[in-house]
């Protein structure tokens, strides 16, 4: 969806980009550091089909990517 603009279930091309803000300490992103909680937090940013409600989530930082890699990889 972030790629094509188009639902990849429905072929829906009504597709919301739903940011992560920073507001929120919890929810879907990705902790490398538990200590200090929003230390080392790499947003999950979501897309969603505003027809059948599909929903995929992107890490949209090359160097985010990087830094996963290092940490899991």
């Amino acid at each position: 969806m972030k790629r094509t603009g188009m639902c990849p279930k429905c072929g829906s091309a009504e597709i919301a980009r739903i940011p992560d803000n920073g507001r929120y300490a919890n929810g879907n992103n990705i902790y490398l550091r538990s200590a200090v909680v929003l230390a080392g937090r790499i947003p999950m940013i979501k897309y969603v089909c505003c027809d059948c409600g599909y929903v995929e989530e992107w890490i949209e930082s090359g160097g985010d990517l990087g830094k996963i890699r290092e940490r899991f990889g």
